[in-house]
């Protein structure tokens, strides 16, 4: 067959491992893990998922090989702990057996050891160690390693190697980037030391050196060992590409691949892990750089899923490899479909960090937009009902897509019925978002994949009691979604107040002064927006912070754009009265006005009740879902209806 990614979809060799194409998963957390470090049976399809979904080598991630001095919450590998070779091995068969090849992460925190516990007390009573003596700027000492403990750690590294391979892994990553310890050696701003693993490059390398050569020696000369670095350490004082470029030649003799990432802990999260705000496929030109000092294969990673993105960056020789982590947690399935030409129905990563979030909060795994996730284990595939039944859904907003195609492709016989003249409901809006467009993406796509699942789908028809008595249907699902909440303070009728709805669809012209009322993550995305477009925004709520039901990973980017921004602020403010063209208001401080063009309008959503007390009794099997229950989130719409859909 003709491929329409023909350069993602060649093979290529590493060491004594072919990788079936050029699309690689990033090393993932685990989803359960025991007490003692052994992977649990979620786990086990976690990382299977991703392997039948067609991935070249998925990366179990991270494998802490020195607890003694290492304290993070993640995954061990000893013999003697029972049963836990067992429990990897199974881990690395899942993998394999669906012709991916079985790769795991050897890592060591260093000073952040730690960050993933959940029990904070816990962590701050956890030693940290480092290259040198210090204090991180959360205030935590770090106690710099002895030349006795570098040497035991070395020795750990290759026993935890040896133990993967006799587990049936076929491949090793060492993590050497982001700020864990490999990278604290590296980098001039965390290694202080004076001895032979300080000061100039060839002493910070040292430590790399002897790490990567002790693994070799232990797994032998056609054993993969893939290097994961950053390209730049990408702040004042760490190592830049240049430098990044010379640390690359210095190890690749060492390694198989060269694995670049960028940033570090402390300093970049959303570089690392590039956030909505940044372009996709930011970081790749690290990868370029390095590939063009380093005469082995180099992968690159960070935000990327479009399958035409990535055919480019194989193409054009920017990149070897296309790593992904949160793509395809989103869709375990974009290799399969990318391979079979099928690139359209890629589900794309939000990069709303919800997957990252919950794991420090409750050791779990959720996604927006995937609602198998952490569930993998009980099966990817949407079973098919025993008989097909007539089903009516009501709403095409993203609950109701997902609804549809979930009962579509278990055989039944789908209506999607939407009031309105087009398809995806609130996800409309986020058109008019540079950094959101994904998201409104995310309904067209799955408008095609219910059109592809054979939905029939009825634009601009209003369900009511008397419809649904009409149609007959044996299940009806309701997502109706919710409504815009009007402002609750009194507002001068010559005031001009706008709604998302008016701004984002309407193409309503703002002015220059905007007053957002409500500072949730609508208000805070658009008052972000309107000062990016040069207008003065003005961002008012009445708690005590912004953004308060965001997630903890993508809120304190949010404020940190707002801030960048230069989105002038009000917390814990109350809206007295809205004149014709000023607001009062007051705070901590009294009273005040502020002039304004316009009012937008971002207090919150409410659910259409009257809508779905009308569709209660419209069938034998009736499920309300999304926002017509209680406006929530994208992720508790979809998985909400994905589960109703399975229901029938």
């Amino acid at each position: 067959m003709k491929r329409d990614y023909p350069n993602l979809c060649k093979p290529i060799q590493i060491g004594n491992v072919t990788f079936r194409n050029r699309m690689c998963s990033a090393p993932l957390g685990a989803t359960d893990i025991l007490p003692d470090g052994t992977p649990g049976p979620r786990t086990l399809g976690w990382y299977e998922s991703r392997a039948r979904g067609g991935a070249a080598a998925v990366t179990v991630s991270e494998l802490v090989v020195h607890p003694e001095t290492d304290g993070s919450q993640m995954l061990r590998l000893s013999l003697a702990t029972p049963g836990q070779l067992g429990a990897f091995t199974y881990v690395a068969d899942a993998i394999k057996r669906h012709g991916a090849v079985a790769s795991i992460e050897l890592s060591h925190s260093g000073q952040y050891a730690g960050t993933y516990m959940v029990d904070k007390k816990k962590k701050d009573e956890l030693c940290q160690y480092g290259p040198s003596d210090g204090v991180r700027p959360d205030g935590m000492k770090v106690k710099a390693l002895t030349k006795e403990q570098i040497d035991d750690i070395v020795a750990a590294y290759a026993d935890a190697a040896t133990l993967a391979k006799r587990a049936g892994f076929q491949m090793v990553m060492v993590h050497c980037g982001h700020g864990w310890l490999i990278n604290q050696f590296l980098s001039p701003w965390f290694n202080k030391r004076d001895d032979e693993y300080g000061g100039p490059l060839e002493n910070r390398v040292r430590f790399a050196r002897e790490v990567l050569s002790a693994i070799r020696e232990a797994v032998g000369p056609q054993f993969p060992i893939e290097l994961r670095m950053s390209g730049s350490e990408l702040f004042d004082g760490g190592y830049d590409l240049d430098e990044g470029c010379r640390i690359a030649k210095a190890l690749e003799d060492l390694v198989n691949i060269i694995h670049v990432s960028a940033g570090s802990y402390q300093f970049g999260f959303s570089i690392t892990h590039p956030s909505m705000f940044r372009e996709h496929g930011c970081n790749v030109y690290l990868a370029e750089e390095i590939k063009k000092h380093v005469s082995i294969p180099v992968a690159t990673v960070g935000g990327l899923s479009d399958a035409a993105q990535m055919e480019e960056i194989v193409a054009s020789g920017k990149a070897d490899i296309v790593v992904m982590g949160r793509g395809l947690i989103a869709d375990p399935e974009i290799p399969n479909k990318v391979m079979a030409n099928r690139g359209d129905e890629i589900i794309k990563c939000l990069r709303c960090f919800v997957c990252m979030a919950e794991r420090p909060v409750t050791q779990t795994r959720r996604c927006a937009v995937n609602p198998r996730v952490g569930r993998e284990f009980e099966g990817m595939s949407v079973a098919p009902a025993g008989y097909s039944k007539k089903v009516l859904v009501v709403g095409g907003g993203i609950a109701g897509l997902v609804a549809a195609r979930t009962a579509a492709l278990r055989g039944h016989d789908v209506t999607l019925c939407e009031m309105g003249s087009e398809l995806g409901g609130i996800l409309r809006t986020e058109q008019a978002l540079p950094f959101k467009l994904d998201m409104y993406n995310l309904g067209v796509t799955y408008a095609l994949l219910c059109e592809r699942a054979g939905v029939d789908i009825r634009l601009n028809t209003k369900v009511d009691a008397a419809f649904a008595d009409e149609f007959g249907a044996d299940a009806v699902i309701v997502a109706v979604g919710s409504e815009a909440r009007t402002l609750p303070m009194p507002f001068d009728e010559a005031a001009r107040v706008l709604s998302i709805d008016d701004l984002y669809l309407g193409g309503e012209e703002p002015g220059d002064e905007v007053v957002i009322i409500g500072g949730g993550l609508t208000g805070c995305e658009c008052a972000l927006q309107l000062a990016r477009e040069g207008k003065k925004a003005h961002l008012f709520e009445i708690r005590d912070g912004l953004a308060i039901d965001a997630n903890i990973r993508n809120r304190p980017i949010l404020l940190a754009e707002i801030e960048d921004a230069n989105v002038d602020v009000h917390v814990s403010t109350v809206t007295e009265q809205i004149d014709a063209n000023k607001i009062v208001f007051s705070d901590a401080d009294g009273q005040h006005e502020l002039p304004f063009d316009s009012i937008v309008c971002a207090v919150g959503q409410r659910s259409r009740a009257a809508d779905v007390e009308e569709l209660r009794d419209a069938a034998p099997f009736v499920r309300i879902v999304g926002d017509a229950v209680r406006p929530a989130n994208i992720t508790t719409a979809v998985y909400e209806a994905f589960h109703a859909a399975l229901d029938i």
